[in-house]
C-alpha cells in the first residue's frame, strides 16, 4: 500500500516549490522527506527552515505515519 502525506509549505519556502502544499509518497521519517525533496527541489537545501510534525516542532529525524500533517516554514523573528 502506498502512503501519501500532504506536506505545506509557507513564507518564501512557498516560491522554491511553487506551491504551498504537496503530496509526497513513501516517506516513513523526516530525514527521507528532506532527502527526497531536496533531490526535487534543489533550492530546498540552501534554505533555512523548520519542520513541523502534527504542529510540533522537530530538532530531529521523526517517524512519519499516514495522515501525519507536515510543514515547512522559514525562520520566525521576533516582534
Amino acid at each position: 500500500m502506498t502512503m501519501t502525506i500532504e506536506v505545506m509549505f509557507f513564507g518564501q519556502l512557498t516560491d522554491i516549490t511553487g506551491s504551498s502544499k504537496i503530496s509526497v509518497e513513501n516517506v516513513t521519517d523526516t530525514d527521507s522527506l528532506k532527502h527526497k525533496l531536496f533531490h526535487q527541489y534543489p533550492a530546498l537545501s540552501t534554505a533555512k527552515f523548520r519542520v513541523a510534525v502534527d504542529n510540533k516542532l522537530i530538532n530531529e529525524n521523526t517517524r512519519i505515519e499516514q495522515g501525519t500533517k507536515i510543514a515547512f516554514m522559514p525562520p520566525f523573528s521576533g516582534g
